[in-house]
This record gives C-alpha cells, sequence and structure tokens, in this order.
C-alpha cells in the first residue's frame, strides 16, 4: 500500500510539473505532442526489454517522469481553445462590431451597474465559431434576466477585459483566461434578440431545476436572505448573497461552510448509502449500488456547478464508494491523490483555482495533523469528545490551509475555533433539514411550519455569524505574505509532522533550517531598503498619489476621511510592498521626486509665470486648457491624466500629444504612472 502511494504521488507530480511547464512557457503544441508520443513509445520499448529490473533502472525512471510531464503539457494545450483554427481570435474580425450568437453558459454574481454571465460563442460573423465571452447586460428599465443555455444575437464591439492599473491589484483578466474567456461585451435589453430559451445541455436542465427550486421555496414563504444561504449551503450557488452576509462569514473563519465541499458531500453520500442498502439483498446489489451512488454524486456535482471543491469530493467519495463496495482497502491518501490526478488529466487549469488548492489542503491537514493533535487529550465523556474532536478537525484544516490562504487574502480569523465549534455540529442538521425541505417543496407538501422552523435556524446561524464577525480585534488584516513565505510555511509543516511520527535528527534539523529560513525572509524583507518612488494611481473620479519613501507612503488626495481609509488600493499597495506606515495629505502643486519635478495642472488651470520647467505634467479634474499652448511653453518630457478627467478630454490630450510626438500616460487605460 505504501508502494502504491509513492507510486500515485510520483505520476501526479510529474503531471502538475508538466501542466506548470506549459503555463509558463509558451511551447509549440504540434513539438510537445510529437516528444510525448515518442517518449511513451521509448517508455514501453524499454518496459518490454528490461521489465525485470525496472524498479532499480534510473533510466526508466527519467522516461516515465517525461511522459507524465509530457501528458500534463498535452492535457494543458488541448484544453486551450485558442490553437483550434475556429475559435474566434482566430477567425477575421470586423472592423468595430462583430456579430455574434451567443449561448448562455453560467450566471454569475451581478455587480453595481451589469448583471454577468458567462456565454459560448455559437457564431462570429456568420462563421462557425467557439470561445467564451464575458457577457455584460447594463442594467436598464428593461433589462431581461437570461437563463443557462439561452441562445441569443446581437451585434456589438468585443472588448478586451482590462489589466490591472494599479501595483498589486487582483488580475481579473488572467483569472478569466483561465477559463478560457478572453474579450467582454456590453449590452442592453434592447441590442439583444432571444432566439431560443430550450434546454440542450445538462447545465441548462441543471440550471432550470435550480431555478424551479428557487420558485418553489419563494412560494412557499422563504425570504431572499435565508433563501440564499440555502442556494449555497444546498445547491453551489453563491450569486445571490448580500455582501454584508458574506463578509461576516469571511470575518468569522466560516466562508468555507457556503462552499460546497467534502463535508457537504459526504453527509449527502450517508444518506443516500442508507436510503439505497435494500439493494444490497440483490445477488449483483454490490455492483449496482456503488454505480447508483456515483450517479447521483455526479449529479449534485453538476447540480452544484462543478466547482473546484465540490468536484475534488465527489471525485474522492465516488473512489471511495467503489472501493468500500468491492471490499477493497482504502487510504485516503491514495484516494486524494487518484482524485486529483484525474481531475487535473481532465482539467489542467483547475491546478491554478484557489478553491482547488484551499480544499486539497485542508483535507490533507486534517488526514495528517489532526490524528497527532488528537492524540493529546482523551475525553472520557461524549460531548467533551465531541467537541474536542471538532476543534481538532478545524485546527488543522486551518493548518493546512493557513499559509495560502495568507497569501492570497492576507488576513486571518482569530475566532474562527468558536464559529467552527458552533456551527459544525448543527451543519449536518442543517443539510440533511434542507434537502427534506427542497424535496417537500418540490411536491407542493411544504408546511408552512417547517418554512418557519428552516427560517429561523437559518437566521439564527447569519445571526450567530455576524456576532462572531463584529469582534475586529479578533480579525488580523492587512498580512504580508509571498510565495516565498508559502513555500517555507509548508516546509516547516511538513518537516514537523513528519519529526512527530517519525522523530529523529533529521526532520528536526529540515525543521530549524524551515524555521530559521522564514524568519530570515521575513526580517529582510520587513527591513529592507525600498527604492523611492511617486506613484500616481489610478481612482476613478479622484487624485491619488503616493510618494514611497523606504517603509512608509505619504498618500496625497482629494478624498473623504471614510473614503481613504477604506481604500483598497492603498491596501493592496501596503500589503504588496511590505509598507509599515502611510500618511494622508492634501494635494500639492509640484512634486519633487530625485531631481524631477512633476507639476499638477488641475481645474483652475494655472500653469503660467513658473520659475522652473517641469519634466512631468498630471493633468487632474478636467482643466480648460489649450495643451498645444501648454506644451509649447513648458516643454516637459511626458504628459500624465489620471482617472478624474472627463474621457472627451482625455481623448482630445491623446490626440494633441500624438501629433506633438510627445508621450502620453492615461491611467485609466495604462495604469498607475510610477516614477522610480
Amino acid at each position: 500500500m505504501q508502494l502504491l502511494n509513492f507510486t500515485i504521488i510520483k505520476l501526479t507530480i510529474c503531471l502538475v510539473v508538466g501542466i506548470l511547464l506549459a503555463h509558463y512557457l509558451n511551447l509549440d503544441f504540434q513539438t510537445v505532442v510529437l516528444i510525448t508520443i515518442g517518449v511513451v513509445i521509448l517508455l514501453g520499448i524499454y518496459w518490454l526489454t528490461i521489465k525485470s529490473k525496472i524498479s532499480r533502472s534510473p533510466v526508466f525512471g527519467c522516461l516515465a517522469f517525461l511522459a507524465l510531464a509530457g501528458i500534463g503539457m498535452t492535457s494543458y494545450y488541448i484544453q486551450d481553445e485558442k490553437l483550434r483554427p475556429n475559435h474566434y481570435t482566430n477567425l477575421n474580425p470586423s472592423d468595430s462590431l462583430s456579430v455574434l450568437t451567443l449561448q448562455i453558459r453560467e450566471r454569475l454574481k451581478p455587480d453595481a451597474y451589469n448583471d454577468k454571465y458567462i456565454a459560448k460563442i455559437i457564431a462570429f460573423n456568420k462563421e462557425q465559431a467557439t470561445g467564451q465571452v464575458l457577457v455584460n447586460f447594463r442594467h436598464d428599465s428593461g433589462l431581461k434576466h437570461y437563463n443557462v443555455d439561452d441562445i441569443i444575437f446581437t451585434s456589438t464591439e468585443l472588448q478586451e477585459v482590462q489589466q490591472p492599473l494599479n501595483p498589486h491589484q487582483f488580475d481579473y483578466r488572467s483569472y478569466l483566461e483561465l477559463n478560457q474567456v478572453y474579450h467582454q461585451v456590453y449590452l442592453k435589453s434592447d441590442e439583444v434578440l432571444q432566439l431560443s430559451n430550450s434546454k440542450i445541455s445538462i447545465y441548462g436542465y441543471a440550471d432550470h431545476l435550480r431555478t424551479k427550486i428557487n420558485a418553489k421555496l419563494t412560494a412557499s414563504g422563504f425570504k431572499s436572505d435565508a433563501l440564499s444561504i440555502m442556494n449555497a449551503l444546498l445547491l453551489g450557488q453563491r450569486q445571490t448573497i448580500d455582501k454584508s452576509i458574506y463578509n461576516n462569514y469571511v470575518n468569522s473563519g466560516t466562508i468555507h461552510i457556503l462552499a460546497v465541499s467534502g463535508l457537504h458531500v459526504g453527509i449527502i453520500l450517508l444518506i443516500l448509502d442508507f436510503l439505497l442498502n435494500p439493494l444490497l439483498r440483490l445477488k449483483i446489489g454490490r455492483i449496482i449500488k456503488p454505480i447508483i451512488l456515483v450517479a447521483f454524486l455526479w449529479c449534485f456535482a453538476v447540480i452544484a456547478g462543478l466547482s473546484p471543491s465540490v468536484t475534488r469530493a465527489v471525485t474522492m467519495f465516488s473512489i471511495l464508494s467503489i472501493a468500500m463496495h468491492l471490499k477493497r482497502p482504502t487510504n485516503i491518501y491514495n484516494t486524494l491523490v487518484i482524485s486529483a490526478f484525474f481531475i487535473l488529466l481532465v482539467k489542467p487549469t483547475m491546478l491554478f483555482a484557489v478553491g482547488f488548492q484551499m480544499s486539497y489542503l485542508a483535507v490533507l491537514g486534517i488526514v495528517s495533523v489532526q490524528p497527532l493533535i488528537y492524540k493529546l487529550w482523551q475525553p472520557r465523556y461524549y460531548i467533551p469528545h465531541k467537541f474536542w474532536q471538532i476543534f481538532t478537525v478545524t485546527l488543522a484544516a486551518q493548518i493546512g490551509v493557513v499559509p495560502i490562504s495568507l497569501f492570497y487574502f492576507h488576513q486571518f480569523p482569530g475566532l474562527f475555533f468558536i464559529s467552527n465549534l458552533v456551527v459544525i455540529p448543527f451543519l449536518g442538521i442543517i443539510l440533511g433539514f434542507g434537502l427534506l425541505i427542497i424535496a417537500l417543496a418540490l411536491l407542493n407538501v411544504l408546511p408552512h411550519i417547517l418554512v418557519l422552523a428552516y427560517s429561523f435556524i437559518i437566521d439564527s446561524l447569519n445571526d450567530f455569524i455576524a456576532w462572531i464577525a463584529q469582534f475586529e480585534a479578533f480579525l488580523f488584516r492587512d498580512i504580508p505574505f509571498s510565495l516565498t513565505h508559502v513555500l517555507f510555511s509548508y516546509l516547516i509543516i511538513i518537516a514537523l509532522i513528519q519529526f512527530f511520527k517519525h522523530p529523529n535528527f533529521k526532520w528536526l534539523m529540515v525543521s530549524l533550517i524551515g524555521i530559521i529560513s522564514f524568519q530570515c525572509f521575513y526580517f529582510y524583507n520587513k527591513f529592507k531598503t525600498r527604492n523611492d518612488a511617486l506613484i500616481v494611481f489610478n481612482k476613478s473620479r479622484y487624485s491619488l498619489l503616493g510618494q514611497i519613501q523606504n517603509n512608509r507612503i505619504n498618500v496625497y488626495h482629494n478624498l473623504d476621511s471614510a473614503s481613504f481609509s477604506s481604500d483598497n488600493i492603498l491596501k493592496n499597495y501596503k500589503v504588496g510592498e511590505s509598507i509599515r506606515e502611510i500618511t494622508s495629505d492634501s494635494l500639492h502643486s509640484v512634486f519633487m521626486h530625485k531631481n524631477k519635478t512633476l507639476l499638477i495642472i488641475d481645474s483652475m488651470s494655472v500653469y503660467k509665470g513658473l520659475s522652473f520647467q517641469p519634466n512631468y505634467i498630471l493633468l487632474r479634474n478636467s482643466p480648460r486648457l489649450n495643451l498645444n499652448r501648454v506644451i509649447d511653453s513648458l516643454k516637459p518630457q511626458k504628459i500624465i491624466a489620471d482617472a478624474s478627467n472627463y474621457k472627451s478630454y482625455l481623448k482630445r490630450w491623446k490626440a494633441t500629444c500624438e501629433a506633438k510626438k510627445i508621450p502620453f500616460h492615461q491611467t485609466n487605460e495604462k495604469g498607475a504612472f510610477i516614477l522610480d
């Protein structure tokens, strides 16, 4: 079993290496395929030649590594839709407007201005095509809500998804590209013709079922807040959760219960296993039962949207269920690694999904760390024993995910153990009760007393989570944590686990080396001397400048105090650059940086009679001026315009600078201007 486990791990590592190489290196697909086929053939010949000595052959190991890495790269490139000749990016685009026939594939969480969907391209400029786009339907009085599989026709302009315009900002463009989405369109209701609303895919039928369930629950008397939590817990859909409620779950450390994962799937498996037990009386019951179980689990996964967490959980429990009913010995590490291997083989880009990473790391933390913590105390009574069990599971899961969580979110909920001790024991009841509620609602036999009872449970859950989240002193925010910190953290965790399992000098030394390396890098990163810089940030309708001096940033702005304290642009920059102090000041007219002068011209348009010649000019707040005269009189090296200006002004200034052959930096197109 240990040999099998180690072999599976090695195969999965090789596959992951191949996926990483394909992701970060721009290699030719055909060359990769030919080399992979050649290596596989060599591997087969070599195995047939010396199969009795394979276990001692380094050549076989190298060929196997290259073959699996090549398979990982090939799998990654096969999924790249842009390599297909009929992908819309490879067809002849029109000069301005594109004629599109689109099929709605996924409904996303709306923002303040648009309803958002992922749509599949069926036809592009009257040619059959493939690909996906982000569709934004502007909120207007005639707005229609579309369902999955609806087919629409429109003529519009394809726009690239904007890159991050400020340092350390979330890269939404890269996130969409990992999901094969490269452009977006903005539509109004009167610009769209709906061609069909028929259901033609399993995703469409799943969405129709979710819509029907929501309609039944709404008709039964469930309010929006309770309904949104039910959608998240039972149907894997979090688009309708109120932002304040969602933030409460994040800040209390219980956001994981809103993502359908192993716990949810495990409960469903137990319920189905109990209901299907009579099948074991049949002669082939041990064959039929796991097939039905797996089929039901994957139906649930599709209904829940095939998120990374539910895909991982259903894959793992499918393997576990088959092994159990075939009376084969199972190993949780084997099951985890096999599920990861097949998921990455089918969808390699899942490797870069935060949910996929955190899901596996949490489970690995539970199965490896929880038994060690659990042994520290053995309660004699049932209730303390259960609470201790839940606490150790929660703590182990946090140990598994905290480094990667700090890297992505830069915060840590200090009261996670209290919230989970209360929530997790009742989550099984909430899920089981919720499935019964849905079944009764679909059958139109849901009593109103059950609606009131379940609404009270969900409201009580939200109230408790909100009460935990209000203790902001226990929520540690804005923690700088780089990828190097993550690697050192997992080195320490793995070494300590191994030391406690097999106490020896080797693992003790690895642990100490990891801890010392982490400390050295932490202090170096905290106290290293940073290059001074002057930054003009991109802030819609406002002006925001930062002057960095070592570990301090002086911010000059025209924001009010509340907007300044909550501004994410500054928070992201502070965390990303490990800035220790931020000071605030009003905007000045002139800034000096390393013998360079930046002149700000605002709506007052004051620039005459200067006693110096500025190197850079920043235009803000839409000044009414003749830019030709400004350039002729001041002769700056570059013109900068921030996002506080009218778009019509920006367009005119850009044309003027092109005519004058002087660089023009527009922050809402090129991003923040950094003078270092």
